[in-house]
This record gives structure tokens, sequence and C-alpha cells, in this order.
């Protein structure tokens, strides 16, 4: 394993998880990935989070530490490979999303994002704001701040445990890369609202979310977390 070039905390995630057909998928990733599935479903998630204590090859940069990000996610595999490809990620600073772009080609839009963190008697309640397309989006979740640790075989074991990551080069080849961080816990939810307009921020393709019910939502602590350098490989031959 090589020296990792982000370090960073991620805290406070919201995972909000809806089912959708398997069939949708194979149009919205490389043909080298297929869906991961759980009974028989495809998913896809909306996780907001706060980026915090972030530092880049051990270098702290003033200004850019502490921030969240807004992201929707498609759950993927390659052989053995259990990982998540990006649809698209927000940040508030330009220069993160330019870099993420240019570097690896990641999906990032950057736009006025902001995180509410808020300890309420026995509950813990995190709101993120959107400014994007002159409205703003909001997700927001609260649950009991005893939190506990859920069973390996669980959905929200399933959701928030995920070691590799997905993309392409800018000349279409594939990427992979590796997070690494201790097991999650995670609050029980007593509340969740999303309040997005998914065509404005994900496109029209994702629509059809504006009137689905989401199927998990997951509330994890978050932890410190190391991401390694992405590296080209050869992905073993799609099963569709």
């Amino acid at each position: 394993m090589s020296r990792p070039f982000l370090t960073a905390k991620w805290s406070n995630l919201c995972i909000i998880t809806y089912a959708v057909q398997p069939e949708l998928i194979p149009l919205k990733i490389p043909a080298w990935l297929e869906p991961d599935t759980r009974n028989g479903k495809a998913f896809v998630s909306l996780v907001a989070f706060e980026f915090l204590q972030t530092r880049v090859w051990g270098v702290n940069w003033p200004g850019f530490r502490d921030f969240p990000e807004l992201n929707l996610r498609i759950y993927v595999k390659n052989g053995d490979k259990r990982g998540v490809y990006f649809v698209r990620e927000f940040v508030p600073q330009r220069l993160v999303a330019w870099l993420a772009r240019t570097l690896y080609n990641e999906p990032y839009k950057a736009a006025r994002l902001t995180a509410q963190i808020r300890n309420v008697k026995q509950s813990v309640e995190a709101e993120y704001g959107l400014s994007y397309q002159d409205r703003t989006h909001l997700v927001s979740i609260r649950g009991h701040s005893a939190s506990l640790r859920p069973l390996e075989d669980s959905e929200e074991h399933f959701f928030k445990e995920h070691r590799w990551g997905f993309g392409t080069t800018h000349s279409g080849k594939p990427l992979l890369y590796e997070v690494e961080h201790p097991v999650w816990d995670v609050y029980p939810v007593e509340s969740v609202s999303v309040s997005l307009d998914w065509g404005q921020v994900y496109g029209a393709g994702w629509s059809f979310l504006q009137s689905a019910q989401p199927c998990s939502t997951v509330f994890a602590l978050g932890s410190q977390i190391s991401v390694y350098p992405a590296q080209s490989f050869i992905p073993l031959s799609s099963a569709r």
C-alpha cells in the first residue's frame, strides 16, 4: 500500500439510499462495472458529510481544511471489488473541485454548501444546504445520540462500508482508488428530510427520484480516513 495522498476526518455522514431497477444502472456506469445488488435490487445513495482536518500529502492548506461535501453515488463492483461510482460531487471551494476534475477526472462541481450540526437533548441533528441553480436544496437528518455498531450483514453496514472507488481517466481508462477507515458506528435515525430538485442538481436522468422514497437511511459518526492515489488497473470482464 502506497502513502495516502489525502487524510481527513469524515464526520456526520447522512447516507440516504434509493432502490432502483438494476437495468437502469448499466446506462450510467462504464461497461466494465456492474451493479452491486442486494436481494435483487440496485442502489444509489445521496451522501452529505463534513470533510474535517484535511491534509493533502501531509500538508494542511489554510482555507481548505474543513468543508462539507454532497454527492450522489452508485453501488458497483468489478469482480470481488465492491465500491462506488460517483455521479456528481459538490464542494464549496472552486480550487478543490478543479483539482479533482483535472487530476483524477472526478465529477466535482463547486457551489455554496453549508453544514449545521446540532446536539439537542438526546439527539444529534445535521443539516446540509446546497445553493445551486437559483434555489437552496436541503438534506437533514436527526439521530439518537446513543450510537451503535450495525451487524456486518445489515443494510446499514452494506451502504456505509466501501473500500474501493471507481472512476475513469480523461481518456476513458479505468481507475481504482482505495479508502481506508475503521468500521463506523451510527446514530439510530429518528427522522430524515430531502428537499432537492433532482433534475437540477444531478441531471434529467435522475428526475425519477423526485417522487421516490428512500429504502434506507444511515447517520454515521465517521472517523479519520486515508485515501490512496488512484491507479490504472485492468478490470475483470463484466458479467453484463
